[in-house]
């Protein structure tokens, strides 16, 4: 009993958590009773609150365990690089995207698609979100359930056999699924956007002590962890023969190059033609503040990022200084939830728990938001007619959050399936690996749109963003290469999907011309 005593302070953190959380998220409900209040939040939200949004969208439970991870097997910021792309591709969608959006006054933004080329292409961007999303989001939905094997493993003081990790696996991520689904179905982006602000306020507090305490625990202070950084510490111009080396960069994920091309391309579709995302921004009063909390929202980025790494590459420290500790060999995912449990004090332990399980419920909630507005949008509503009244309208979004929380339930599932018996998989190769494959037909699509008016129609759209999604799968695949008889094949990092995407997309749909009466805007 007194060996469990120094737990219930962290269970209790985290059920105050989970009540603070679910209440703020159920008293939205009487302000989300109709369409545009429950997909926009009646476009009356502060910037503040949707900067404080877009960042918990981004700080997903891959980011809270997979940057430490990076760090931890870097031993650097390299990884951190990616985010001068970010920033750049920011300004291009506050000064681009976001005006044409609030033009057109659009809730889901593939409505834009259709007013440009028709309605074939929209929703064949929103089909290719929603199965991108749900992909992607069940992926990232398992990392917060590492904690939970982990802490089984402790009390059993025994390893975890692979089919109880899986178990454990599934019925976590179950759990804050479902809870995320019911405070999402009832309180619409309201509740999304308001817990997406105490969940930043969390993730924020978790960090700085979590930096503090490992600070604390190494011996040498800051001279032993200067030397322990290894280079480059921040920038990789990928240029290992002293020339400028094309393969290098293309199949390595964290160079200057990626930073600053792949990466632009990455946040260009992450935040100019993700649902998931501009749907927040969208929800700001007018295009000015939601311009400014998107820029702001990428410098603010780098720091956060930073110091996630910066506990990796501590933890790598203090674990070379203290070996034979037990921590998991080969399982970078592990180190930090493992350093939780076993090294931090309780209560400190309960609010770094309840961290992870912040950022899984802010982007959790955030993609079902987004994916009942783009189905019920693009697919349901218009054959409900315009005199189907907003009760009717609400129950369709309703259920569709609930039926995508169950899709994403069940990618998840799978998902700790794999990685059970494929531990050495990376979360952030993983995570936005899934995006890399279709998001660049997605902003390929959109550019066309964007920056021509006689260039694309629905049927050289379609055959565009299928062009653009097998080229992507085959430089992925080294055998599909070798089938078209590619002398040497390589794999491109994961940053340059994206890019690669976009490219091909755009220059097969610029060999379509629009209707005449289509591509007048």
């Amino acid at each position: 009993m007194i060996r469990r005593m120094p737990y219930l302070l962290d269970i209790l953190v985290i059920l105050a958590y989970f009540g603070v959380v679910l209440g703020v998220g159920l008293s939205q409900r009487s302000k989300s009773g109709s369409v545009e209040g429950f997909t926009l939040g009646d476009r009356q939200m502060p910037w503040w609150a949707v900067l404080a949004s877009i960042i918990a969208a981004e700080i997903s439970a891959a980011t809270f365990l997979g940057a430490p991870g990076e760090g931890f097997e870097k031993r650097n910021w390299t990884y951190v690089q990616l985010a001068i792309g970010t920033i750049l591709a920011r300004v291009f969608v506050s000064v681009v995207f976001i005006p044409i959006y609030y033009k057109h006054g659009v809730i889901s933004i593939y409505e834009f698609l259709q007013t440009r080329f028709g309605v074939v292409t929209r929703k064949a961007a929103s089909i290719t979100f929603m199965v991108t999303r749900v992909l992607a989001m069940g992926t990232r939905l398992y990392v917060s359930a590492i904690i939970v094997v982990l802490a089984f493993e402790m009390f059993a003081n025994r390893a975890v056999l692979p089919m109880e990790k899986f178990w454990l696996f599934s019925g976590a991520l179950v759990l804050v699924s479902l809870l995320t689904a019911l405070y999402t179905s009832i309180g619409g982006i309201r509740a999304v956007i308001w817990t997406d602000f105490i969940q930043v306020g969390v993730l924020v507090t978790a960090v700085g002590f979590a930096i503090v305490f490992l600070i604390g625990r190494i011996d040498g202070g800051w001279g032993a962890i200067t030397q322990h950084i290894q280079a480059p510490v921040f920038f990789d111009w990928g240029t290992p023969r002293g020339v400028v080396d094309f393969a290098y960069i293309l199949t390595h994920e964290y160079t200057m190059w990626a930073a600053f091309i792949a990466s632009t391309f990455v946040t260009m579709a992450t935040h100019g033609i993700d649902q998931d995302t501009v749907q927040r921004m969208l929800t700001a009063k007018n295009r000015r503040q939601s311009a400014f909390a998107t820029i702001l929202s990428g410098i603010v980025d780098v720091p956060i990022v930073s110091a996630f790494v910066f506990i990796g590459l501590l933890l790598s420290l203090y674990y070379q200084q203290h070996p034979g500790t037990g921590v998991p060999d080969g399982d970078s995912r592990e180190v930090f939830p493992y350093f939780i449990l076993h090294v931090m004090p309780a209560g400190l332990r309960g609010l770094v728990a309840a961290g992870i399980l912040a950022t899984a419920m802010g982007s959790l909630s955030t993609a079902l938001n987004a994916l009942s507005t783009s189905f019920a949008r693009d697919f349901i509503l218009p054959r409900m007619g315009e005199n189907a009244d907003d009760a009717a309208k609400m129950r369709v979004l309703r259920w569709s959050t609930l039926f995508f929380a169950t899709a994403i339930i069940a990618v998840g599932i799978v998902t700790a399936w794999y990685v059970t018996w494929h531990p050495e998989t990376r979360i952030i190769p993983l995570v936005l690996g899934v995006l890399g494959y279709t998001f660049g037909s997605i902003l390929g699509i959109f550019l066309v749109a964007l920056f021509t008016k006689t260039r694309g129609n629905d049927t050289g759209n379609l055959l565009a963003m299928v062009a653009g999604f097998l080229a992507v799968l085959c430089f992925s695949v080294k055998e599909a290469q070798t089938v078209i008889g590619i002398a040497e094949p390589f794999v491109i990092a994961f940053p340059w999907r994206i890019t690669l995407g976009t490219l091909v997309t755009v220059s097969v749909a610029l060999c379509f011309r629009t209707a005449p009466v289509q591509g007048e805007r």
